[in-house]
């Protein structure tokens, strides 16, 4: 039998495999996994999708009493179908954390000091900065006299925890607040 450099190397690498498999004690019977029973937990169980990256992975949140008991997998989802990344699988400890805030902050100018404020307050307030700044920047024409009817004091950004449909409704807004500077997930 010839020896070529393509058999040696076969020959090298068998046996090297047999022989960690032995010093290891390496099997190489097929294992079997189980997946582990989780509790049945008893709530409302609504579909929402990850906050994280663009893919949009479904997920099933399960409450109680305005607490999040579990979040899993949809495996009904038509792109993720049950799976989820280390970062989707890890919201539940977001979700339920002591350091969260769920109250308005607000600091003013000038101001070292937070304060709290309720939402009416803050939605009132984003409002009022949205329009006064509109105000502010809002070009009819350009230098060359062409109608622009825009705004470039104001920015939006948004992320990937809204979906296509939530996308079309916020591009059309921001648009008709004569916004030009616009991106978000379903844009790109």
């Amino acid at each position: 039998m010839a020896m070529n450099r393509r058999s040696f190397l076969q020959a090298a690498g068998i046996s090297t495999a047999g022989l960690l498999a032995g010093v290891f004690g390496v099997s190489v019977q097929p294992s079997v996994a189980r997946a582990g029973a989780k509790p049945v937990r008893s709530g409302k169980v609504t579909s929402s999708v990850c906050p994280y990256c663009g893919v949009g992975c479904g997920m099933l949140v399960t409450t109680a009493d305005g607490k999040v008991l579990d979040i899993e997998g949809d495996p009904d989802h038509p792109i993720s179908q049950g799976s989820m990344c280390s970062k989707s699988a890890a919201l539940l400890q977001i979700a339920n954390n002591e350091r969260r805030l769920t109250k308005v902050q607000y600091r003013a100018p000038g101001s070292s000091q937070w304060e709290e404020k309720d939402w009416d307050w803050a939605l009132a307030r984003i409002g009022q900065k949205i329009k006064e700044t509109r105000d502010a920047t809002f070009r009819e024409k350009d230098e060359a006299g062409r109608v622009v009817n825009r705004t470039e004091g104001i920015a939006c950004l948004g992320g990937a925890a809204l979906d296509n449909e939530e996308c079309y409704t916020y591009s059309k807004l921001a648009r008709a607040m004569g916004i030009v500077y616009l991106e978000h997930q379903a844009r790109i």
